[in-house]
């Protein structure tokens, strides 16, 4: 059988599934493939009739997650912004009943997401920033044959329609030793989603309530969140939050060049940013070395809490993982981490990170991080994280620094490492990742998709008029 992430395959247990997963997009409960490639693509419809053709020429290629930890088979997916649900012509009352943060967009929600500064939309690349986005499709693959096969095969769907044209193309992934930006393993610690028919793996905690996820189901509180109208539109689909992120390698090497007088130093400096060494060894299992094996285990590399360290000597309280799931860290505010946890799909664009770059140029070159953050309530879930726990630190006891890998960090700001006798605390820390453009999709189920390439060009007018 394949395997999920090319390690050991995951504990099946498909009669506990309650999940309609042949309903449910793939990429809502598959992870990537290790190695993987793909490609996101941005389309803007022009026309209604042409779009909806579009749509139902597409979306029987659009993989479900019926074999979900199938992680080797090539699947592409489907997400609509709400302007792209207005320009494919859905009816008013539908449109109305999603939420007001997805129907603004996240470009007019940048005060709520902290996206000021070099961040503020009006530095975002102009298909973000006038959100002319409608529609996005992403293609993972194990291979770079099999990405351009599936991307040839969407192309194929596109041919014809004078109505729908391509915004963007970005072609991401195939760093050596499967790595982000910042020459980190990435993508290790996800949710558990209940009923999804898998065994969590060591260190996940208990499966989260499917309803925090997918819609239609009952989440942590006990109830569905509200769906957009009608069930068939809402139900088994989610929010997804598209984040596009430039890495400035260069100012990431020269400030652990600054900070740190040896390449071991220097190493140990990296892994306290992020809570792990590059290997993806947690610093719990491993505080003083980096451990290869450990971080290539699914097993083990998750593994762990933070009883043993509640002081932030061996996993500083403000780096980025303890940050984004704090687990069982005694927190100063009282917060159900549970329900702030989303499923993450991030992929690297670009050239891959060299150690050894300082330059300037380093800064600009075209090279980063997409993320994909899926939850069903992802609009109120990341404005959370951007104020709460990214771009503050009161929460968790780091006092009013930013994370220190994707926190948008002021003039002077600073990182502190606690550690006896003095705590250390290193200043001039910089914003090393700039964002670029992002927008809030729905990703329907393959009955939403069915119901949207099959309205009526006249009922969809009459209901919307009506």
């Amino acid at each position: 059988m394949s395997s999920t992430t090319g390690a050991s395959a995951p504990n099946l247990s498909l009669n506990a599934s309650t999940l309609e997963l042949p309903e449910i997009q793939a990429t809502i409960l598959r992870p990537r493939p290790a190695p993987y490639f793909g490609t996101h693509v941005l389309l803007r419809v022009d026309d209604a009739q042409a779009g909806r053709d579009f749509l139902r020429r597409l979306t029987p290629h659009v993989d479900s997650a019926a074999d979900w930890w199938m992680a080797d088979n090539p699947w592409i997916s489907v997400a609509i912004t709400y302007a792209g649900l207005e320009a494919l012509g859905l009816p008013k009352d539908s449109l109305q009943s999603f939420p007001e943060a997805f129907r603004v967009g996240m470009a007019a929600r940048a005060k709520e997401l902290r996206d000021e500064g070099v961040n503020h939309p009006k530095n975002w690349e102009i298909d973000f920033a006038k959100g002319q986005a409608h529609i996005g499709l992403s293609a993972f693959s194990d291979s770079e044959n099999e990405r351009r096969r599936i991307l040839a095969m969407a192309r194929q769907q596109l041919e014809g329609f004078s109505g729908v044209s391509v915004l963007l193309i970005q072609d991401f992934g195939a760093q050596p030793g499967d790595l982000n930006p910042l020459g980190y393993k990435d993508g290790i610690d996800q949710p558990p989603i209940e009923g999804s028919g898998v065994e969590p793996l060591p260190g996940q905690g208990r499966p989260i309530k499917a309803g925090e996820f997918i819609l239609g189901y009952p989440g942590e509180a006990g109830v569905p969140l509200s769906m957009p109208q009608p069930e068939v539109l809402g139900r088994n689909g989610t929010y997804l939050g598209f984040r596009k992120y430039q890495t400035r390698v260069g100012a990431f090497n020269r400030f652990l060049r600054d900070n740190g007088s040896t390449e071991e130093e220097r190493e140990l400096l990296a892994a306290k940013l992020v809570g792990r060494w590059r290997s993806g060894a947690p610093l719990t299992l491993a505080p003083e070395v980096d451990n290869p094996a450990l971080g290539a285990d699914p097993r083990r590399n998750n593994d762990f809490n933070y009883a043993n360290d509640p002081h932030g000597r061996q996993v500083p309280f403000g780096c980025h993982i303890r940050r984004m799931n704090p687990r069982d860290t005694e927190l100063t505010r009282l917060t159900d981490v549970n329900i702030h946890r989303v499923i993450r799909r991030g992929t690297t664009y670009g050239p891959p990170y060299d150690p050894n770059d300082l330059s300037e140029v380093a800064d600009t070159t075209p090279r980063g991080a997409i993320f994909l953050l899926i939850s069903a309530k992802a609009m109120a879930t990341l404005e959370f994280l951007q104020q709460e726990w990214i771009n503050a630190g009161d929460f968790i006891g780091a006092g009013d620094e930013r994370d220190p890998i994707i926190g948008l960090q002021e003039e002077g700001a600073t990182f502190t490492i606690p550690k006896q006798p003095v705590r250390r605390r290193i200043h001039s820390i910089e914003t090393f990742n700039v964002l670029r453009g992002g927008e809030y999709f729905f990703m329907p189920s393959l009955s939403a998709l069915r119901w949207i390439g099959n309205l009526s060009e006249t009922s969809s007018i009459e209901q919307r008029e009506g």
